[in-house]
C-alpha cells in the first residue's frame, strides 16, 4: 500500500466510521469559536453588527463543515493527518480570538487565519490524494484553486477599512458558498461530478450533530455564566429555568428523531455527496445559527428580566428558535421528504408571538418561546412513543 492510499479511510460496505478523538479535540476550538460569535452580536447588536456577525458565523460554519468533509476521506488516525488537524487547530485560535474586533483592528488576522485553513488545509488534501483516486484528487485541485480566489477577497478585506472590508468580505462569503453549488466548476478543469463527493454518511451525520452540542453546550455555558453573577431573585431563577428548558427542548426537536433518521438515511443513500451537501453542509446552518441567537435571547433575559422587550430582545427571544425550527423542518425534509407538521406549528406559534411580543416582558415571551419548543418536542415524543406516524405535509 502506497504512503498516500495509507492516509485515506479503509471503507467498507456498511460500516459506520467513528469520529476520532483527534476530531474532537479539534472541536474544542469551535467551542470558544461560537462563544465569540454570540458575545459579538450581543456587543454589536444593531442591523450593521448583525450583518457583521452573520459573514463571521458563516466563516466559521464553512471552515468546520469542510474540515469535517477532509476528514470523511482522510485518516485522522494517520500522523501526517494529526499534524494537519493540529495546524488548523493553531490557526482557528487565531481566528476566533480575532473576531470580537474583526472588523476593526484585527481584520487582517482573521482573514490570513482564515484563508491559511481554508486553502492550506485543501492543498494538503490534494498532496495526500493518491494519482490511483483521479476523481477526488481533482476535485480537491478545483476546492483549492476556488478557494484560493475567494482568499484574494478576504485577505484585500482584511487590509481594507470600514464600508470597503465589509463589502470585500460579503464577495469572499458569496464565492466560498456558491462553490458547492456551481461543483466547484472552474475555467479549463470544469466541474466535479457528484460521484467524486461520496462520503461515510454515519461519520457525517454524526459530525454535524457534534457541532449542535457544541451550539448547545455554548448557550448552557453562556446561560450559567450569567445567571451566576446575577442577583438570585425570583425573575432571574425563572429566566434562568425557562432557558435550560429551551436549550433541553432544542436537543429534543433534533435529536430525538432527525439526528439518527439523517443517519440512517445518508448511510443507505446511493447519492451521499449530494445529502450530505444539501442536508449537513447548508440545511446546518441556520439550525446552529437559531441555537446562537437563542443563547444571546437568554443572556439578554436573564439580565433584564422585567419590563417591556425591546427590539433586540424580540429579534433574540423569537428569532432564534424561528431560526432553529425552520433549519430544522428543512433537514427533516431533506431526509424524510415530508414537511413534519409539529415543526409547521411551532413555527406558526412563534410567528403568532411577534405582534404581541412589545407588551411582553423578556421572561414572559422568553417563557412563551420555550413553550412552543417543548409543544414541539412533546409532540414527537408522544407521536413515536405511541407507534404512530407523525401527521406528514
Amino acid at each position: 500500500m502506497s504512503t498516500k492510499r495509507a492516509l485515506l479511510r479503509a471503507r467498507a460496505p456498511h460500516q459506520h466510521h467513528r469520529v476520532t478523538y483527534v476530531e474532537l479535540f479539534f472541536d474544542l476550538v469551535f467551542v470558544f469559536a461560537i462563544t465569540q460569535i454570540s458575545h459579538t452580536l450581543l456587543a454589536h447588536f444593531t442591523p450593521l453588527g448583525v450583518l457583521q456577525t452573520t459573514i463571521l458565523f458563516l466563516a466559521v460554519w464553512w471552515v468546520w463543515i469542510y474540515t469535517s468533509w477532509i476528514t470523511n476521506w482522510l485518516d485522522p488516525e494517520r500522523t501526517p493527518i494529526r499534524v494537519m488537524l493540529f495546524g488548523l487547530m493553531i490557526a482557528g485560535l487565531l481566528l476566533s480570538t480575532s473576531i470580537p474586533k474583526a472588523f476593526e483592528n484585527r481584520g487582517l488576522a482573521f482573514a490570513l487565519a482564515f484563508v491559511a485553513m481554508q486553502v492550506g488545509r485543501s492543498a494538503f488534501t490534494y498532496w495526500s490524494i493518491p494519482r490511483s483516486e483521479p476523481g477526488l484528487r481533482m476535485n480537491l485541485l478545483r476546492i483549492t484553486l476556488w478557494l484560493a480566489c475567494s482568499g484574494l477577497f478576504w485577505i484585500a478585506g482584511g487590509l481594507a477599512e470600514g464600508q470597503a472590508r465589509l463589502l470585500l468580505w460579503i464577495v469572499a462569503v458569496a464565492i466560498e458558498y456558491c462553490g458547492p453549488m456551481m461543483r466547484f466548476r472552474f475555467p479549463g478543469l470544469g466541474a466535479t461530478p457528484l460521484e467524486d463527493w461520496e462520503v461515510e454518511g454515519g461519520h457525517m451525520a454524526e459530525r454535524c450533530a457534534l457541532f449542535i452540542i457544541i451550539a448547545l453546550g455554548e448557550s448552557i455555558v453562556v446561560t450559567g455564566a450569567t445567571f451566576a453573577e446575577a442577583t438570585w431573585t425570583a425573575p432571574t431563577v425563572s429566566a434562568f429555568v425557562v432557558a435550560l428548558l429551551g436549550s433541553i427542548a432544542m436537543w429534543w426537536v433534533y435529536f430525538h428523531i432527525g439526528a439518527e433518521a439523517g443517519a440512517e438515511h445518508i448511510s443507505q443513500s446511493r447519492d451521499t455527496g449530494r445529502l450530505a451537501r444539501l442536508a449537513y453542509t447548508y440545511l446546518h446552518l441556520p439550525i446552529v445559527a437559531g441555537v446562537v441567537v437563542t443563547a444571546v435571547g437568554d443572556e439578554l433575559v436573564l439580565a433584564h428580566p422585567a419590563g417591556h422587550a425591546d427590539t433586540k430582545a424580540i429579534l433574540s427571544i423569537i428569532g432564534g428558535p424561528l431560526l432553529f425550527l425552520i433549519g430544522t423542518i428543512l433537514f427533516k425534509r431533506s431526509i424524510r421528504g415530508i414537511f413534519q407538521l409539529s415543526h409547521l406549528v411551532g413555527i406558526a406559534l412563534l410567528v403568532v408571538l411577534i405582534p404581541f411580543a412589545h407588551s411582553l416582558s423578556p421572561l414572559l415571551l422568553s417563557t412563551a418561546t420555550t413553550i412552543v419548543m417543548l409543544i414541539v418536542a412533546a409532540w414527537e415524543a408522544i407521536s413515536l412513543g405511541s407507534g404512530t406516524k407523525e401527521d406528514e405535509i
